[in-house]
């Protein structure tokens, strides 16, 4: 399809301390012991997208990714790994890898993100329509966006969601407004203009940006170029792309005008014709047709430049890794209900089980692992080459690899790192451990983050 791909895959994300360190970067962090990273280029590798760039924060963690890619993708996808500087946002990180992208379009998503929808159906979309962008909407799960560490599943507290306000033509097939949550308090403000050359728009505020977007490669750098302050994709760039939409014919044609921020007025060289022809495309079949003055005055119709929406099934699991709640909530799904997301058995390869030793549905033992007598594992991942005593208790939690639990230890909602040790009769309740940390005989934690201290 001429498409390239771009995969934001992050690095040392603070909002998954103790999680990730510089052993396990967040793209390798695992989701039913695969790295998350794997869903998306799982997705990618079914939808026949295989040129990719994958960008990560940091030379070391490139070089740990790099070698999981080659390891596990060896003559399946044709991978790039561009290292950047961390903390310079999405924007920045295609900006700093825009010398890599030749194609006309250019797919960019994000590499958190645990999701069955196809890449392929939003390029696809995106080409049909020739749009400029195309944002991939999914609906909001139940307790609320995953922006606010929420993925909608059960047994944990509501949280509030910060929800995105979103502006569609009544066909569902163009993007016209989009405020993102950050943004949104009590009220929220539409372009006039906007408003009287399309006629009708429909507001959501039940979908969510999933981080993927199809952009058009020539339009993008231009973007990225002209706006070097824009950080964000999301934040910045698409809803630029969004506003800018009705008058992309104007400043193609080389019209001056004022960047629209609420407060500056487009400036036209014949203003009222402008409008007046703005106003009467408001009951055209597509507002994408747009008269622009031509040097002699005479108008000429063009185009506009389209910003296009890809509206996911309600149906489709989309989520993204971007806390440690959102953390545990897709690990439990992916070994539930999400199971379809997996592409190998749920128990690993010949655990050793001892007697009397219980694991319920939707759980997972990694290859190699061996736990003792009278123990119950229920909503689980256990990892690989764990080594777990007798009349342990572990429910809602993840235990990652090469973990050793000692005899009578209860876990209930928490994450152990790898390599952790947990002495005798440990009791953890809500608290994550990071990796390589060694818990002493008889303690107690609840809601408590528990690392090794940096020499």
């Amino acid at each position: 399809m001429d498409f390239q791909v771009v995969v934001l895959a992050g690095g040392n994300s603070k909002s998954l301390t103790p999680l990730v360190s510089k052993d396990v970067p967040k793209p390798l962090l695992p989701v039913a012991n695969h790295p998350v990273l794997y869903y998306v280029l799982h997705q990618l590798e079914e939808s026949n997208l295989k040129d990719l760039i994958v960008v990560v924060e940091g030379e070391d963690a490139g070089l740990l990714v790099g070698a999981w890619i080659s390891g596990t993708f060896v003559d399946r996808l044709h991978v790039e790994i561009a290292a950047v500087p961390e903390d310079i946002g999405t924007a920045g990180a295609l900006r700093a890898i825009s010398h890599y992208l030749t194609a006309k379009d250019i797919l960019v998503v994000s590499g958190d993100l645990v999701s069955d929808v196809s890449p392929g159906a939003v390029a696809a979309t995106h080409r049909r329509h020739d749009a400029v962008v195309t944002a991939t909407l999914c609906c909001v799960p139940i307790s609320g966006s995953s922006e606010s560490g929420s993925s909608g599943g059960k047994d944990k507290t509501k949280k509030p969601g910060r929800y995105n306000i979103i502006g569609l033509d009544p066909r569902k097939q163009f993007l016209l407004h989009i405020a993102t949550g950050a943004e949104i308090e009590k009220d929220t403000r539409l372009q006039k203009h906007l408003l009287h050359a399309v006629g009708q728009m429909e507001i959501r505020s039940d979908l969510m940006d999933a981080h993927m977007y199809a952009f058009k490669r020539s339009v993008l750098q231009e973007v990225l170029d002209r706006k070097d302050t824009f950080q964000s994709l999301k934040q910045d760039v698409v809803p630029y792309l969004v506003r800018s939409q009705l008058k992309s014919e104007a400043v193609l044609s080389g019209i001056r005008q004022a960047e629209e921020d609420g407060n500056e007025k487009v400036s036209f060289p014949n203003n009222q014709v402008m409008v007046s022809q703005i106003l009467s495309n408001a009951s055209t079949p597509s507002f994408h047709e747009l008269y622009s003055m031509d040097a002699d005055g005479s108008a000429q119709t063009r185009k506009t430049h389209k910003c296009c929406a890809y509206i996911a099934s309600s149906s489709s699991y989309c989520v993204r890794l971007n806390s440690i709640q959102a953390f545990m909530d897709i690990n439990r799904d992916v070994t539930g209900e999400a199971d379809h997301l997996l592409s190998d058995n749920v128990i690993g390869p010949s655990p050793k089980l001892g007697t009397k030793t219980t694991v319920g549905p939707h759980c997972m033992l990694g290859e190699g692992s061996e736990m003792g007598d009278k123990c119950q594992v229920k909503r689980s991942v256990i990892g690989r080459h764990c080594r777990i005593g007798s009349h342990v208790k572990v429910v809602n939690s993840v235990v990652m690899n090469h973990v050793t639990i000692g005899d009578g230890c209860i876990i209930q909602g928490s994450v152990i790192c790898s390599n952790v040790q947990l002495l005798e009769r440990v009791v953890l309740k809500d608290c994550q451990v990071g990796a390589g940390f060694v818990v002493t005989a008889g303690s107690e934690y609840k809601g408590e983050s528990l690392t090794r201290k940096e020499k």
